[in-house]
């Protein structure tokens, strides 16, 4: 297997928030967990509004938890800055040859699914989540599965 390469995050900015990278990970191959970006999603001032991450490879694992996640503080909600981060990150995982992103979001969440639909993401399924999965053990049985072509 070839080695991972992380790779320079230090401009992604769309003028009205930038993304921080907070740490990386290397994934863990015997977890089935690929390596993954974290960011602070943040305004031009440096104020942190919430936080992204980047999951970079294929596998079941990413079908279910999604490619990207995001999380933004109830202060900040309503400005969408979960979709501009997406929008962020959508260019890092082209740059890791990615041509398709999978999004997911629990089925009651219809901000997240407003998120994804604005980011042109076609609705797979909502999956019954395998009782052997690790997101079981966080008490998630279902997800909205949205498939994101990149350009």
């Amino acid at each position: 297997m070839d080695r991972f390469e992380f790779l320079d995050c230090s401009g992604l900015s769309d003028g009205e928030i930038r993304l921080r990278l907070d740490c990386t990970s290397p994934g863990d191959p015997d977890r089935e967990w690929v390596p993954a970006y974290y960011f602070s999603i943040c305004s031009m001032d440096g104020i942190r509004m919430g936080t992204c991450d980047l999951r970079v490879g294929y596998n079941e694992n990413t079908f279910y938890g999604g490619h990207i996640g995001y999380s933004v503080r109830p202060e900040f909600r309503g400005h969408r800055y979960a979709e501009k981060a997406c929008r962020l990150l959508f260019g890092l995982a082209k740059r890791h040859g990615m041509r398709s992103l999978w999004i997911t979001c629990d089925p009651e969440n219809a901000a997240s699914r407003k998120t994804c639909e604005n980011l042109s993401g076609t609705l797979l399924e909502i999956a019954d989540i395998p009782a052997d999965h690790p997101m079981r053990l966080e008490g998630k049985t279902r997800v909205c599965i949205f498939r994101i072509e990149m350009e």
